[in-house]
């Protein structure tokens, strides 16, 4: 087997690339070796102590827990701080909507109900099986 310039060349670059590979696995420095911080060392932990005085009181029997909260309302003060006030725009859109009466949903569902039609989409929805939405699908149509 005989080797031409070409491969010579093609054969020492790929020993040199392997070499430079092989040799930037070494975690002792090497060409570029340089100090790095001990990311475990970049902050001194104080060691704990007990505060002289809590000024706790006891509870009351039968008191309410002081922070006796929704999971809703934990949700809306961890987000954004509380509930937010409405602006004016949104309380007269409100205002101008009204109550819902609390039977809409089995009103909607019923086959005596007149609706607008909406295409097909929207009579899929409506004559969907009620369930908790373990089995749901989503299917884009084609056309």
């Amino acid at each position: 087997m005989t080797f031409t310039p070409g491969r010579k060349s093609a054969t020492f670059v790929l020993l040199a690339g392997a070499g430079a590979m092989l040799g930037a696995c070494g975690s002792t420095g090497g060409i570029l070796g340089r100090e790095r911080p001990d990311e475990f060392a970049v902050q001194r932990q104080a060691p704990l102590v007990v505060p002289p005085d809590f000024n706790l009181v006891p509870p009351a029997p039968g008191a309410p827990r002081p922070s006796e909260e929704t999971a809703g309302e934990q949700a809306l003060e961890a987000l954004f701080g509380g509930p937010a006030p409405r602006s004016a725009v949104e309380t007269s859109m409100l205002d101008r909507a009204g109550t819902a009466e609390p039977s809409i949903r089995t009103e909607v569902g019923d086959p005596e109900t007149n609706t607008v039609a909406k295409g097909s989409v929207t009579r899929d929805i409506v004559a969907a099986p009620e369930g908790d939405g373990q089995f749901a699908q989503a299917v884009i149509p084609q056309g």
